[in-house]
């Protein structure tokens, strides 16, 4: 059986005030930390793929190598604009870049593929959005509007009860947008 893929973004472990700026429901940074490395694990598994985009921890490096190696799966960073800490320990990673353009088997595309645009910060436009292709952000914090024109949302913790999410629930997120190719045509969900 293949490993699952998930997504997820800005966990900010280590970072008191962001409890407080985007009203995280835990009573103390020790709770928040326990907690979304208790959602992640609940999630993820050993041999599970992890797309990270970004901001993983703003904790000092002990403490954020100790937090990475409690979370399962393999982890692909997509660099946010808090990740000093967790570049100290690169060999935890898979891959470290500032964007990334996935491409996952989907048989019910015509083509068998889906590609998926990952960076840290949400886009109006990127390549394939015309045809198809997802983006998936974080950076926001649930903060921006959905569009439910746009084959793109925010994959933060704050958006998914602080667990991260698989590419299952994101199609099925996808499925429910009102996206249509502006050519006209055929839906050309596809590469």
């Amino acid at each position: 059986m293949k490993p699952n893929i998930f997504f997820t973004a800005d966990h900010h472990f280590g970072h008191a005030n962001i409890i407080k700026f985007s009203e995280r429901p835990f009573e103390s940074l020790d709770h928040m930390n326990e907690e979304l490395v208790k959602r992640w694990n609940e999630r993820i598994g050993t041999n599970d793929t992890v797309y990270h985009l970004g901001d993983i921890s703003l904790g000092k490096p002990d403490f954020t190598k100790e937090i990475l190696d409690r979370l399962n799966g393999n982890i692909h960073l997509i660099r946010g604009n808090h990740e000093g800490a967790a570049l100290t320990y690169p060999k935890r990673f898979e891959s470290v870049r500032d964007y990334h353009e996935l491409k996952i088997d989907e048989p019910e595309n015509s083509n068998g593929k889906q590609k998926i645009i990952l960076l840290h910060y949400a886009m109006r436009t990127w390549n394939g959005s015309h045809r198809g292709v997802w983006q998936l952000y974080g950076h926001s914090h649930g903060t921006l509007p959905d569009d439910e024109m746009a084959l793109s949302f925010d994959v933060g913790v704050d958006c998914h009860n602080f667990y991260p999410i698989s590419y299952e629930e994101v199609k099925e997120i996808m499925k429910q947008k009102k996206w249509t190719p502006p050519f006209g045509g055929r839906d050309s969900r596809e590469l």
